[in-house]
């Protein structure tokens, strides 16, 4: 006899086991995201800085994170060069520092307003903004 797969069709078999509601949540925000023209899917940190460092401050790419307890990451070119973050799943939510959404794409966009007037620091900025 065949297993079936424990990963829904569409999916990553990366992907760690969630409730049924996280599944649509990710397969719906994962389908969003391929349709964007700012996700990479499976690209290695270095080649995602490799790419950014050639382009002007401010551009970024999603990524599928390379952390097992991460699903995505967000690569930004910053004035001191590209820099990684990463975006976290949790309870059905895709978080990145105080933003949270159920959508990848809705939760960058949040990023990008609310960053217009009050600038992000991560620690992986080296104390640079995130504008």
């Amino acid at each position: 006899s065949v297993l079936p797969s424990p990963t829904p069709p569409g999916l990553p078999d990366r992907f760690r086991m969630f409730r049924s509601c996280e599944w649509e949540v990710l397969e719906r925000s994962l389908n969003i995201l391929q349709a964007s023209d700012f996700y990479w899917g499976p690209l290695s940190v270095g080649e995602a800085h490799a790419k950014l460092q050639r382009e002007p401050v401010g551009t970024y790419l999603v990524r599928d994170s390379s952390q097992g307890n991460c699903l995505f990451s967000l690569s930004v070119r910053m004035p001191t060069g590209p820099v990684s973050l990463r975006i976290s799943f949790q309870e059905g939510y895709f978080r990145l520092k105080n933003w949270f959404s159920d959508c990848v794409v809705q939760l960058l966009e949040l990023v990008v307003a609310g960053t217009r007037n009050n600038p992000l620091h991560f620690d992986e900025m080296g104390g640079t903004p995130l504008v």
